[in-house]
């Protein structure tokens, strides 16, 4: 685990640039809020390709760092399948320390 990245995603939930379960992360790409999109290593294969497709089609970077644990820790939640981050900077800043899905 990147003790960067979730010092980043934790700042992002704290300033409220984070959505957070899969109906809000999938509205956020549609209406184009979602800057970056995070999922995690152990979600299903329908999340999986739900999700990757969304963010091809709407040009959203999408990235599967931590598992479903990690990723709600990092937030201070239970456990998070997907989430996004819909501040740009935090996106910027989050990317730096990630290689994407292809």
């Amino acid at each position: 685990m990147n003790p960067k990245l979730t010092q980043i995603l934790g700042l992002a939930m704290r300033a409220r640039k984070v959505t957070t379960g899969e109906e809000l992360v999938v509205r956020a790409i549609q209406s184009k809020q979602a800057r970056l999109v995070l999922l995690s290593t152990d979600a299903s294969a329908n999340t999986v390709k739900k999700i990757t497709d969304k963010c091809q089609y709407y040009s959203i970077p999408c990235y599967q760092p931590l598992n479903r644990q990690e990723l709600g820790h990092a937030i201070g939640k239970e456990a998070r399948v997907t989430l996004a981050v819909t501040d740009v900077h935090f996106a910027q800043s989050i990317q730096r320390l990630l290689t994407p899905i292809s």
